[in-house]
């Protein structure tokens, strides 16, 4: 579905221009065409590749999405995917944004993704020196946008973690909590394996051998850069911690377990006495100490009693009851 195609010429709007006509404003001096397309079928990505000559390779990745995070030179050309991320009643929805870009147009492709891009577009508007940059700014401030939305889900992961570490030392939630952490973890791991690849890949835009479209914004994408390293920093502390959370909550049944094994071989021992008691009594000799006595029974049951007594008061003592 097209969102909007429009011309700009020396950082500012210039008009909406329909698809047909986007020819006639790319070779204009000092202008680009920006197109935004959701979850584009493969009849409109064909007319953009037939328009703008897309490189075929870049649009069989659009078509089939599910592409790890890069950039890719195609001649003058740039084709990245980068990875949104959305919450939803405390999910992780994931999208990709596919971006082909050249001097003369930006090309953004967004698909799975409810949350718009139009920030985007009034915010570049509304800095046209920025905007002079060409299509490059476009670039940057779409990648921007995007990492920027990575702070809200790392903070979001932050303080689920907090609130499983608050329940840690808390009786009976062990296997809720390793629950809980078990899906932090796959959490997080999805977010890394959104930043990871696009750190790496985004420092191609400065330093270096930097593509020609990016030479004049090489500022830009490592302020991009410095965002996803600190980013990426905080999903590396957050993954130590789960590690040691999950640790602790284990040791946490570990100890439990050992609590409930004592109580039972305390409660084990107390029955095994009367149980020796009761089975040397039981025994059917016809000669035995007090066997004709009128007061063996209850003697005998005295004597267990008081010898159950003392190895209950020794293990609560003890602390193993």
């Amino acid at each position: 579905m097209l969102i909007n195609c429009v011309a700009y010429q020396e950082g500012k709007r210039l008009a909406d221009v329909p698809v047909e006509n986007i020819v006639d404003f790319l070779h204009l001096p000092e202008c680009f065409v920006w197109v935004a397309l959701k979850d584009a079928v493969p009849e409109e990505l064909k007319q953009m590749q037939s328009v703008f000559q897309l490189h075929e390779l870049a649009v069989e990745d659009a078509l089939h999405g599910h592409q790890r995070p890069k950039i890719e030179e195609y001649g003058d050309s740039l084709f990245a995917v980068v990875h949104t991320v959305e919450l939803a009643d405390g999910e992780l929805l994931w999208g990709e944004l596919h971006i082909f870009v050249e001097e003369d147009y930006v090309l953004s492709v967004r698909n799975r993704s409810e949350r718009s891009l139009l920030g985007v577009r009034a915010r570049c508007e509304r800095e046209p020196h920025l905007l002079r940059h060409g299509s490059a700014f476009v670039f940057y401030a779409l990648m921007d946008a995007v990492v920027d939305r990575y702070f809200p889900v790392l903070e979001q992961l932050e303080t689920e973690l907090e609130t499983v570490e608050e329940q840690i030392f808390t009786k009976g939630s062990e296997r809720a909590n390793i629950e809980r952490l078990y899906q932090l973890k796959r959490k997080v791991t999805q977010l890394k394996h959104a930043v990871a690849p696009l750190m790496e890949a985004v420092t191609k835009l400065y330093g270096g051998r930097v593509p020609r479209i990016c030479q004049n914004t090489e500022e830009y994408f490592r302020d991009v850069s410095d965002h996803l390293y600190r980013i990426n920093t905080s999903i590396d502390n957050i993954r130590d911690t789960i590690a040691t959370a999950i640790q602790v909550n284990l040791s946490m049944v570990t100890i439990e377990e050992s609590e409930v094994n004592k109580r039972l071989a305390a409660w084990a021992a107390i029955f095994a006495v009367a149980t020796a008691f009761f089975g040397i009594w039981g025994m059917n000799f016809e000669f035995m100490p007090e066997l004709k006595w009128k007061y063996g029974y209850p003697v005998s049951i005295a004597v267990v009693a008081a010898v159950c007594s003392y190895l209950y008061r020794r293990f609560r003592k003890s602390g193993w009851l």
